[in-house]
């Protein structure tokens, strides 16, 4: 889980919009405006777009309803 206050602080770093945490199968904070998903390992953000995964079709649909 991440901390809140580090959650408040972080931005995507391609385009400096907010994250979105999400705990799924696996832990993700997700930029919806870039369509990536960065990776959290042991806690700690990996927040280089070389490890971010791309949305999908329908998780990038889901965000807008």
């Amino acid at each position: 889980m991440i901390d809140q206050k580090l959650l408040a602080i972080l931005a995507c770093p391609l385009c400096n919009g907010s994250l979105q945490y999400e705990h799924t199968a696996s832990e993700e904070l997700i930029c919806r405006p870039c369509g990536l998903a960065f990776p959290v390992e042991e806690n700690i953000p990996v927040m280089l777009e070389t490890e971010a995964r791309t949305l999908t079709a329908d998780e990038r649909l889901a965000e807008k309803k």
